[in-house]
């Protein structure tokens, strides 16, 4: 019998226990994890800034995607107190082949986590906050109205602070995508992941052109909101099928692309199938730009989340260069 060392500790009154994070994968074929080549590796956390907003994250009982999907730029970003929320809990009720959260049935939601999410926004001063979550099919609404309450508690304690959410698909959850866009997040996130032809066995639970749709009905409720959306290359996909990609996205006038390499979490997740090098990375950049991008990051080590303050205000200021608004 195969099983995944992979854990997650969770406490149950003066006892911790632990118990699969990825109880699915358990009997799935170990595949070879791949050395990394040099532009990939980055160094560990432990300046103390670092341990402030650690601190911080933990004082408040929030969960981040820093540290649940392994995040290699979380040592840099923390550093710089810069932190990407992750709410509804720890546990995700769908099985991604290339996802580290941890799958399985979830916690009711946590109904001081927009205060408490609003409260650290708050002390760490942020200017520019991302706020991301678990899928949750077991609600009703996706949690749609949870993320319209965090983006509320966060314009009360730093009204100055820009708010960027990366949502999950609301896949058959109707009113979702209106209720989260009703609370006028600065930027509506949702990543692709990967092109339609490896959804079947990287994504199972999602829906491509569901997703392509939602992105262009964020641009048809609200014109002025920013869209955003992100792949990962590695995963065995072809060059041409990441140029249609683009194209789709464009027609649904998505602004900003995000392409970086995925890095496989454990050996139960699915193989990196390539290195892509930098060279090819700001191949897909340039190509990215011709087709009509506000913004473009395109590196190995970019993620959603990576200089998203700092991408906001260059996507303001592409906006204005090119509409002069």
């Amino acid at each position: 019998m195969v099983t995944i060392i992979d854990t997650v500790s969770k406490e149950t009154g003066a006892a911790k226990t632990a118990r699969p994070r990825h109880p699915e994968k358990a009997h799935k074929p170990d595949n070879p994890v791949l050395r990394k080549p040099s532009w990939i590796r980055v160094k560990a956390p432990g300046s103390p800034v670092y341990k402030e907003t650690r601190g911080i994250v933990k004082e408040n009982k929030l969960t981040t995607v820093c540290e649940e999907a392994g995040c290699p730029n979380m040592g840099e970003c923390w550093s710089q107190r810069h932190a990407s929320f992750m709410i509804m809990g720890e546990t995700c009720t769908r099985a991604c082949a290339f996802c580290n959260v941890s799958t399985g049935i979830p916690n009711a939601l946590d109904q001081d986590e927009p205060a408490n999410t609003g409260k650290a926004v708050a002390q760490m001063g942020l200017k520019h906050v991302v706020i991301t979550s678990v899928d949750r099919d077991d609600l009703d609404d996706g949690g749609a109205e949870h993320f319209a309450k965090v983006i509320h508690a966060i314009r009360d304690a730093s009204p100055e602070t820009t708010i960027e959410v990366l949502t999950p698909d609301f896949l058959r959850k109707e009113g979702a995508l209106e209720t989260v866009g009703a609370a006028k997040p600065d930027v509506f996130n949702h990543n692709l992941e990967t092109v339609p032809s490896n959804y079947l066995k990287v994504r199972p639970g999602a829906r491509y052109f569901h997703s392509i749709r939602l992105l262009q009905r964020v641009k048809e409720l609200d014109p002025t909101m920013f869209t955003k959306s992100g792949i990962m290359v590695g995963l065995g996909e072809e060059r041409n099928e990441i140029l249609q990609l683009m194209d789709d996205l464009r027609v649904a006038d998505v602004d900003f692309l995000t392409i970086g390499q995925y890095l496989q979490p454990t050996k139960k997740h699915h193989p990196v199938k390539s290195f892509v090098t930098p060279e090819e990375f700001k191949g897909y950049e340039t190509i990215a730009y011709t087709k009509g991008f506000l913004l473009v990051s395109s590196s190995p080590l970019t993620r959603s989340s990576h200089h998203a303050g700092d991408d906001f205000a260059k996507l303001k200021a592409a906006r204005i260069a090119k509409y002069g608004h």
